[in-house]
Parts: C-alpha cells; sequence; structure tokens
C-alpha cells in the first residue's frame, strides 16, 4: 500500500494538502506533452503525480512522466509552485485535496512513447495554438503561465 492509500486509511475524506510534481515539455516543433487522463475520462493533463515519502520533487517528476509516458525528462528547471485555492481538487473516488503543484520544465525527453494504459488512455504532442479544452482544473493556471511565458498566447 502506497502512502496516499495508507493516509486515506487514517484520515478518510478529510481534506488533505499533497505534494505533486509536473514537467511541461516540448518536442522539436514545439508541441506540448500531454497526458490523457484514463481518469476523469477525456481529461488532459502535464505528466506528473504526487510525491512518495522520502521522494524529491524532482524525483517525483521524473518518476511519474516515465510511469505514465515511457519517456524520462531530462535537465528538469523549476518553472513554478502553485498552491491555494485553485490547486483543490476532489479525486474521482471523492477524495477531497489540496495540491501544491511543483511544475518543471524539461530540457528534451529520452525514449518513445509507451502510456501505461492504468494511468494514461494517450499521449500526444499538442500544438500550443490548438490545445485539448478539457484540461484539468488544478493545471489550467500553469497551461496559462507556460503559454504566456513562451509564446505570448493568452488564453
Amino acid at each position: 500500500m502506497g502512502y496516499i492509500e495508507n493516509l486515506r486509511r487514517l484520515v478518510g475524506k478529510e481534506t488533505v494538502i499533497l505534494v505533486g510534481a509536473i514537467v511541461i515539455a516540448e518536442n522539436d516543433e514545439g508541441h506540448i506533452l500531454l497526458q490523457e487522463r484514463t481518469s476523469p475520462p477525456g481529461s488532459w493533463s502535464f505528466p506528473g503525480g504526487l510525491m512518495e515519502l522520502g521522494e524529491s520533487a524532482e524525483e517525483t517528476a521524473v518518476r511519474e512522466t516515465l510511469e505514465e509516458t515511457g519517456l524520462r525528462a531530462v535537465g528538469l528547471r523549476l518553472f513554478n509552485v502553485y498552491s491555494g485555492e485553485d490547486t483543490f481538487v476532489v479525486a474521482p473516488n471523492g477524495d477531497p485535496f489540496y495540491c501544491v503543484i511543483v511544475a518543471y520544465t524539461a530540457d528534451h525527453l529520452e525514449g518513445i512513447i509507451q502510456p501505461d494504459p492504468n494511468e494514461s488512455a494517450s499521449v500526444a504532442f499538442s500544438d500550443p495554438e490548438a490545445l485539448p479544452e478539457t484540461i484539468v482544473s488544478g493545471q489550467q493556471a500553469v497551461m496559462k503561465d507556460y503559454l504566456r511565458s513562451k509564446y505570448s498566447i493568452d488564453v
């Protein structure tokens, strides 16, 4: 049983604070790596997930990206940290939490796309001018900030 499952066993449905890390990466054409999540179906996000005990934020970002996409994120740089009311999430199972999101950019990705079907319905590089409309709510601010900083696109 993992950290989150153990924590939930102890606190039940109480609202908690969790730390997660995501990776923002592009291919050579400037398209952004996104994961179509299995839950909720049809939602898209940057690859990433929640930190395990003893893990650094960087290790979380690399591990989760590898698990969800089959790609290894290399050359991480801190982009921003997000917290507060906008990061409140209710998981598909009904568990409420606030997530402190540590967002990194990656210099490049290594490997070939091999999504884990338990975590990713698909993985794709999306044109920043034509992103899916269903970016998960907790990452919409990250996407807006990234597009604004990199492409001067205001979404």
